[in-house]
């Protein structure tokens, strides 16, 4: 079983073993609502509606990540820093309401 949070500067390697990456920090994965095209500009919409007209906050928790931890990581082989989600690995509760809180 994985600890979670990983540390900083933690290196491990893809499910297919193809990937190598460096840990830079565990982060929660947000949908940018800005970036969502016309109609679904809104989380509980009723009609469609402009872009002009969004209501609630513009960055929301991603509901699919919300169960599995998400890591700020460093490609070795390329050195791209990307967001990596890892869904192959399951939160407790616990985790989950640290991991990704409305607060």
């Amino acid at each position: 079983m994985i600890v979670h949070p990983w540390p900083c500067g933690h290196i491990f390697y893809s499910p297919g073993k193809h990937f190598c990456y460096e840990v830079q920090g565990p982060c929660c994965r947000l949908f940018d609502r800005e970036q969502l095209p016309w109609p679904c500009c809104r989380i509980a919409w009723r009609s469609k509606e402009p872009s002009w007209r969004r209501i609630g906050r513009r960055l929301t928790p991603d509901l699919a990540a919300k169960g599995h931890p998400s890591y700020a990581v460093r490609h070795l082989d390329t050195g791209v820093i990307m967001i990596l989600t890892l869904y192959n690995e399951s939160l407790s509760i616990g985790d989950r309401q640290w991991w990704c809180s409305s607060k």
